[in-house]
């Protein structure tokens, strides 16, 4: 039981990774508070998860409202006294368009559901992690715009980049109060930001060879190494930009 009666805040917990972290977090003893924005999808979550024993509560709202990650902490403290971790994986990929026919509308809610969220996140969690003596962030990112990127993707990549200085931030500035952050960056993974990749052969074949692993990952795979960095096996990794991506970033036939 790696998280055992520790509360943690899970976004994007709805579906796909977030849904996948939920569901082994509270295997492994943990007390959720799960937000996402479609409340009928999380709502099923958190009752799978309470209906095999499991402690969670849901809270549907949208990560980039300044006000959603406060009222997600607040929820964790009056049902559970406090906060021990959270997991920020809400995210946004964005249309696919080049920067020159990106719109600027778009790149602004790109960067507010991947980065500015992320701010507000931490800002409302950091204090809560403080009164608990420390605890630990993780965040959300991606490969792209770290060790590279691909066609199109260039809102999301800056987005995703600055998460990563964000959590550097967060790293050093609270790191003597006993919070440690980190960035989880998978590769390719069989959620709905991977289009048809599901259900189409030529889409499954073109991010599978990107991979030195050559397939994609299972939600579940990425969510083992969110458990890893919420749990006290990571007690000594902080401010990284950890890659649980296949080898993609080394992967170049």
């Amino acid at each position: 039981m790696l998280l055992q009666d520790k509360t943690v805040i899970i976004t994007g917990a709805s579906s796909g990774i977030g849904a996948a972290a939920a569901r082994l977090f509270a295997a492994q003893g943990a007390r959720l508070v799960l937000g996402a924005r479609r409340l009928p999808e999380l709502q099923a979550v958190a009752d799978e998860i309470c209906h095999a024993g499991g402690t969670a509560v849901p809270l549907a709202g949208d990560v980039t409202d300044p006000h959603y990650a406060g009222a997600m902490v607040d929820l964790a403290k009056q049902e559970f006294g406090g906060l021990d971790a959270a997991f920020n994986n809400a995210g946004r990929l964005g249309s696919g368009a080049k920067i020159a026919e990106t719109e600027p509308e778009e790149w602004e809610e790109v960067l507010a559901t991947n980065l500015t969220a992320a701010f507000h996140a931490a800002r409302a969690e950091i204090p809560a992690l403080l009164a608990r003596g420390g605890g630990s962030l993780i965040f959300t990112g991606t490969f792209i715009g770290h060790t590279a990127t691909l066609p199109g993707m260039g809102t999301y990549a800056a987005s995703k980049s600055g998460l990563i200085g964000l959590v550097q931030a967060i790293a050093v500035d609270y790191g003597p109060q006993g919070i440690r952050a980190n960035a989880l960056l998978p590769g390719g993974t069989l959620t709905g930001m991977a289009g048809d990749a599901a259900t189409n052969p030529q889409t499954a074949t073109f991010i599978e060879n990107l991979h030195a692993l050559k397939r994609m990952a299972q939600p579940t795979e990425i969510a083992n190494a969110a458990l890893f960095l919420a749990s006290d096996l990571s007690s000594f990794v902080t401010g990284s930009a950890m890659l649980a991506d296949g080898g993609n970033s080394i992967a170049k036939v």
